[in-house]
């Protein structure tokens, strides 16, 4: 996905020691698998530092392509906002990149609403790209 996409404006390979280390650490994680295959995964953190905004986190969640319309997506969504839920979270954020209509689409039918755009906020393979903020009331 960091490689021929514009759906994270991360243009770094994601370190598989880092990813460990981070699950380790106890940030929340799920993993998706199909047929003993890793095909996505979801997280997140707080939104911006501070204990004002101790219950606003921002979330991350990626699919393979073989993975997406599969349901997958729907179920990493749900058990993250569950856990959020179980630990007072009261919004979660998606910061989704404007050339990616599909995740916007997805995040919409979760109950996602647009709540701010970035104007040129990315930039990835020599084009400036906007970053859509998305926001979903969990409590």
């Amino acid at each position: 996905m960091i490689r021929d996409t514009t759906a994270t404006f991360t243009t770094a390979e994601k370190d598989p020691t880092v990813l460990a280390t981070q699950i380790a650490s106890g940030t929340p994680w799920w993993v998706a698998c199909v047929n003993g295959r890793v095909e996505g995964h979801a997280t997140y953190g707080q939104f911006r530092t501070g204990p004002g905004y101790a219950r606003g986190m921002e979330h991350s969640i990626h699919l393979s392509k073989a993975a997406q319309c599969q349901g997958l997506g729907r179920a990493l969504m749900q058990a993250l906002e569950d856990h959020a839920r179980a630990q007072g979270v009261h919004v979660m954020v998606a910061g989704v990149s404007s050339d990616n209509p599909a995740g916007q689409a997805f995040h919409a039918r979760l109950g996602y609403v647009e709540c701010g755009r970035m104007m040129q906020a990315g930039y990835k393979w020599g084009r400036y790209l906007d970053l859509v903020l998305m926001q979903k009331i969990l409590t």
